[in-house]
């Protein structure tokens, strides 16, 4: 059971919906299932990072974006918070989840099965106030269980009812989803004080400890693997992760786990030497970590285990037991039996499992061990699962020749592991780790990560005396798995941008913390399409506008581009900008850049600064501060990681509009060059709005052919 830590660490709100949504579908009615079938003992792992958040709503009443939306009024949302509203409310499974409610099936047609992020503008106006409230409605109950659904008089009720729902009902729908979370820590310490389940933790912020403890651990698995252009290798922070993560549960549950699921499977000598340092006795990974730690495969062509009896037990390292998955009796309850009819799937299960038994010798119990995520792949089958985990759960019940144990009762029982010689470096999928590194964005956010990390521990060490805990906690949220799971090519999502944008907010948090400047390259994503923001009309030609702060004519910026800054932002973009819109452009000496405000530079507060900030090729940044009528404007060159005053500069204008000219040699720029600039207003120093949030303006400075190339 995981979710990575959604908290934006400057607001307090959780950017996504994800703990308190899979909250009150998947983890307290996994547990609750077995209450009805006392034989079956399960392995609970629990990521810290999980637990946390979960406390973090049933006892500080944290809140989330999705949350925030769903509990306004529908007669006041906005045209923004509606669009927001139909982009994201209908993040469910189609078939198992909207399709069950006709109302919510009826309001996805309406809003399209695949639609243009720019046409939601339209498709909002043929939505109703009530549609709305539906909606927020449908969303939200969807994804409560089907058992609490079935259970609950006022939830079935809401279900039974369909549309036409209430602002009250809206009310009282969400506090039903707190009861639920309020439940499921509860009922695990009670089915652990049963004996019925085992609980074990990962490293707290889940990740993949053999890179922290070194990234060059990577080239192990994959020996021609391009790594990041600067090795991490910080033990101290693999072992901080797992032992906030040992301390976190025992204040939970009151005792310390025995086992570990280290993140992704992932597992290395080190690694292993540590946890068992730290008093852990299990971890579990893949089989196909086994099979390269004895050098000899354990499957034949077709798929089948071609000696059972080396994969089917416990091993150990450095005193620690470990257990290896089947992987493919996992796979086919990930990703195979939600569409299989839920009996046929469950007797599959069993005669594979029958059949294993059958291929091993009668001396000893043998282990047979299915490992898969807790909350994700339910939302694929019918009904939750719950039809498939009824028949399964009936037929291990009764069946004599299978028994289902916790890894702790069969690793005390029966056997605490055969020793390897050595232990492969790799996680569950492909015994490697190229989920996480090797691919270029991924070895960007290491180089960040790195970065980041190096300058908080310059700055701890000059500064022995100052608290920096908050710097440091988010330095160890950034060092998630989570993040890289979506950089690269392997996975997409429709939240990816979400996930760029909190880990460099971690990393962002971290110097705000320490009273350090941001790093300009922390504002740009990681993902290779969101870098450069794109104009509403690009460059067409050559421009000389007079530099007087006035629009003097509409054709002096006709041939530039323009950039509408409330459409260039990410989710977090102010509702209400104080810029509308830049205008940028260039003739063959010189860039000029035009910034419009919302309303009227009279109305910025008092000592507002306008800071251009040139990231590439060369850092320059010019200060533009309006004072009494008069305009000053400095360029300003990084040298050394200080700032150096170079000039004043003289063409700067400040009326209705900003209009400044830049010319190209004072930033060193030479034809062919691309430039990144952004705009940031400041507020003291304090940046209080940047243009654009997220990536940045990029502009090829022209050669003397520009306008003929652009005409032909």
């Amino acid at each position: 059971m995981h979710q990575p830590y959604y908290k934006d660490p400057f607001t307090g709100i959780y950017r996504l919906p994800w703990v308190r949504l899979h909250g009150t579908k998947d983890y307290l009615d996994m547990v609750e299932i077995l209450e009805g079938f006392p034989e079956i003992r399960q392995t609970f792992n629990l990521v810290p990072s999980l637990l946390q958040q979960l406390n973090d709503y049933i006892e500080n009443n944290a809140t989330d974006i999705y949350l925030e939306l769903t509990l306004k009024k529908a007669s006041e949302l906005t045209d923004t918070d509606k669009i927001f509203i139909l982009e994201n409310f209908f993040l469910a499974n189609w078939d198992n989840m909207i399709r069950p409610f006709p109302r919510y099936y009826e309001l996805l047609v309406k809003r399209g099965f695949s639609f243009v992020k720019g046409e939601l503008t339209r498709a909002i106006k043929y939505f109703s106030e009530h549609d709305f409230l539906d909606l927020q409605v449908l969303f939200n109950l969807s994804w409560i269980d089907p058992m609490f659904r079935k259970n609950d008089m006022f939830l079935s009720g809401l279900v039974r009812k369909g549309k036409d729902y209430t602002e009250e009902e809206k009310k009282l729908l969400i506090d039903k989803q707190f009861e639920i979370l309020r439940r499921t820590i509860p009922k695990y310490k009670e089915l652990y004080a049963k004996g019925q389940i085992e609980l074990s933790a990962s490293p707290f912020y889940h990740p993949i400890l053999p890179l922290l403890w070194d990234t060059d651990s990577s080239k192990i698995a994959m020996p021609n693997i391009r790594l990041p252009k600067k090795r991490f290798s910080q033990p101290a922070d693999a072992l901080k992760q797992i032992r906030d993560a040992i301390e976190y549960f025992e204040k939970i549950f009151g005792y310390r786990p025995a086992g570990m699921w280290p993140s992704e499977g992932s597992v290395s000598e080190d690694v292993l030497r540590a946890v068992s340092a730290e008093g852990i006795k299990w971890v579990a990974t893949d089989e196909e970590v086994l099979a390269r730690s004895m050098g000899k495969g354990l499957r034949d062509s077709s798929g089948n285990i071609t000696e059972p009896s080396i994969l089917y037990k416990s091993y150990s390292f450095a005193d620690v037991s470990i257990i290896f998955r089947d992987h493919k009796l996992s796979d086919l309850i990930g990703f195979v039996y939600s569409g299989w009819n839920p009996k046929n799937a469950a007797d599959d299960l069993i005669n594979r499992l029958l059949h294993i038994r059958s291929s091993l010798p009668d001396n000893k119990p043998y282990l047979v061990s299915v490992i898969l995520d807790g909350e994700n792949a339910w939302e694929h089958y019918k009904n939750d699962g719950h039809d498939f985990f009824k028949y399964l759960y009936e037929r291990l019940s009764g069946e004599k020749r299978l028994k289902t144990v916790t890894v702790s009762e069969y690793l005390k029982t029966y056997d605490s592991g055969e020793k390897l010689g050595k232990l492969h470096a790799g996680s569950w999928i492909n015994a490697n780790y190229s989920i996480w590194i090797g691919h270029e964005e991924d070895n960007l956010a290491w180089d960040y990560l790195t970065d980041t990390r190096d300058d908080l521990a310059i700055f701890e060490k000059l500064n022995p005396d100052k608290s920096i805990d908050e710097a440091w906690k988010a330095l160890y949220v950034a060092e998630g798995s989570d993040w890289n799971w979506w950089y690269g090519d392997e996975h997409t999502t429709e939240t990816q941008e979400e996930f760029d944008e909190l880990f460099r907010l971690n990393l962002m948090k971290v110097y705000r913390e320490i009273g350090k400047e941001i790093p300009p390259n922390l504002f740009v994503p990681v993902l290779r399409e969101d870098r450069s923001i794109l104009p509403e009309i690009t460059i067409r030609g050559f421009i000389s506008p007079k530099i007087d702060g006035i629009v003097t004519s509409y054709y002096e910026w006709y041939q530039g581009a323009y950039l509408a800054v409330g459409k260039s932002g990410g989710s977090m973009h102010k509702a209400e900008s104080l810029i509308s819109f830049i205008y940028y452009g260039f003739n063959q000496d010189t860039l000029f850049l035009r910034v419009d405000p919302k309303t009227s530079f009279n109305d910025f507060p008092p000592e507002t600064v306008f800071s251009i900030n040139i990231i590439r090729p060369f850092p320059f940044r010019i200060n533009v501060i309006p004072k009494d009528n008069f305009i000053n404007a400095e360029l300003f060159e990084k040298k050394d990681e200080i700032w150096e005053k170079i000039k004043d500069m003289t063409e700067v204008a400040m009326q209705d509009v900003l209009e400044i000219a830049i010319p190209f040699k004072d930033i060193n720029a030479k034809e062919k060059d691309e430039l990144n600039l952004y705009i940031a207003v400041l507020k003291g120093e304090e940046e209080i709005e940047r243009c654009p949030w997220r990536g940045y303006i990029s502009i090829t400075v022209p050669t003397p052919d520009f306008e003929a190339i652009m005409w032909y």
